[in-house]
């Protein structure tokens, strides 16, 4: 078929029609008249090139744009349905080995900025999106996503088709894979890295925890506190062990009236009972909790001797140690819209989760109250234990992303607390 080349197009010919006495023409976008730019003498093409690739271990290839960071990198990939938020999403130690696709489909218009940190770095492994957006327009912007992740040695790739892959992982479950910027790699190469490797069983708690105990005084910004006039103004001294914990967690227990030590994964439970404790928190955190022996028997040493609270890794390393089995999801929950119905009080709450594991009810012995169920798949997303002032969450009551609908379980861990000193 005979073209013409138009505005840097070609145009097939025998595929104009009129309509209202205009001609109306199909245009087929190609980038052939581009192709030797050097010799025609025009500008280099305008557009980003393909030059990543995402293999999946299921033998999928996407190829795909790279910003951010070049080189490869292999771990998990998990779907994300937040609409923003993407810089906290960014800055969970959660998500550590995995990358991370996001549903909404443009990314980056709000650029980053310091305040929506969630810890000191990156632990994901790199970021999926369909579209990266070309400009920022939000006043708190202080850089663009793509140098934010140049600078933190982070990968991220767009231009794939993130509702075909979602898809699959909906159909298939989570899959390994390997982001890869190296043409020198083949396919079959990058497709055998994906399944020589493989997250469960992995210590990934050692890796993002901190090292040292220290202490945490930073507040909710005024500016973001929306529920201050619930609290008694009672101070309680609270021992928070770290296995991956977000700032914002922190900066709400602060905002309760919580005086904070924060200390590592393998800190010994006598070590932190010796500080007194009102309470202990057991934080969010990635990977396996199977993998963690050693954070099971810490929860199981301190059990009964303070009130405890878990949030998701947490929650599940709680699970264990009251007797619980914990077994891997299928593509875990991941976003900023999970409905959560509270079953002591029958309200549902929207909430903020990440994870891929979950706590199985039937395994729990007596006793045990399952206190919140998700209700896009029934699965367990809270617990009670009474007689040794146990309360847990699957989910982020903390809103980085998310909605605000849970923050009141701060509060209920205050008020276990206060019950637990009164008696004593």
């Amino acid at each position: 078929m005979a073209a013409t080349t138009t505005l840097g197009f070609v145009l097939p010919t025998g595929v104009s029609r009129r309509r209202g006495g205009f001609r109306v023409s199909l245009i087929r976008c190609s980038a052939s008249p581009l192709t030797n730019s050097t010799a025609s003498g025009l500008v280099e093409k305008p557009w980003d090139s393909y030059n990543a690739r995402l293999v999946l271990e299921d033998g999928s290839i996407w190829p795909a744009k790279s910003f951010g960071a070049p080189g490869t990198r292999v771990a998990e990939l998990v779907f994300n349905t937040s609409l923003t938020g993407y810089q906290e999403i960014l800055t969970d130690p959660s998500y550590a080995g995995q990358f991370v696709l996001m549903t909404n489909p443009q990314i980056g218009n709000t650029g980053v900025n310091l305040d929506d940190e969630e810890s000191e770095q990156c632990f994901l492994a790199g970021l999926v999106i369909r579209s990266l957006s070309i400009s920022t327009s939000n006043w708190r912007c202080t850089k663009t996503l793509a140098d934010y992740l140049t600078q933190r040695n982070l990968m991220g790739v767009y231009d794939l088709d993130t509702r075909a892959i979602t898809r699959r992982l909906r159909e298939e479950g989570s899959l390994n894979g390997v982001l890869s910027t190296e043409q020198t790699k083949t396919d079959e190469e990058l497709l055998q890295m994906s399944r020589s490797w493989d997250i469960v069983g992995i210590d990934l708690i050692s890796d993002v925890s901190c090292k040292s105990p220290y202490e945490w005084v930073d507040k909710t910004d005024p500016e973001w506190d929306f529920n201050s006039n619930s609290r008694d103004g009672e101070t309680y001294r609270v021992v928070a062990y770290d296995f991956g914990i977000k700032h914002n967690i922190l900066r709400r227990l602060s905002s309760y009236g919580c005086q904070i030590t924060v200390v590592p994964s393998t800190f010994p439970a006598s070590e932190a009972l010796k500080m007194n404790p009102d309470g202990i928190l057991f934080s969010n955190g990635p990977g396996d909790p199977s993998a963690v022996p050693y954070a099971v028997e810490t929860v199981k040493e301190l059990l009964g001797k303070a009130p405890v609270y878990g949030i998701c890794m947490g929650h599940q390393l709680l699970g264990q140690a009251l007797g619980g089995k914990t077994f891997k999801m299928k593509f875990g929950h991941h976003g900023g819209n999970h409905p959560v119905r509270n079953n002591r009080t029958g309200q549902v709450e929207i909430s903020a989760q990440n994870h891929n594991y979950a706590v199985d009810p039937a395994s729990l012995p007596g006793g045990v109250e399952v206190t919140h169920v998700n209700l896009n798949d029934g699965s367990c997303a809270g617990l009670s234990y009474p007689a040794m002032n146990v309360m847990s969450l699957q989910y982020h009551p903390e809103a980085s992303p998310g909605p605000h609908d849970s923050d009141n379980a701060f509060k209920e861990f205050i008020e276990l607390m206060k019950r637990s000193k009164q008696s004593s």
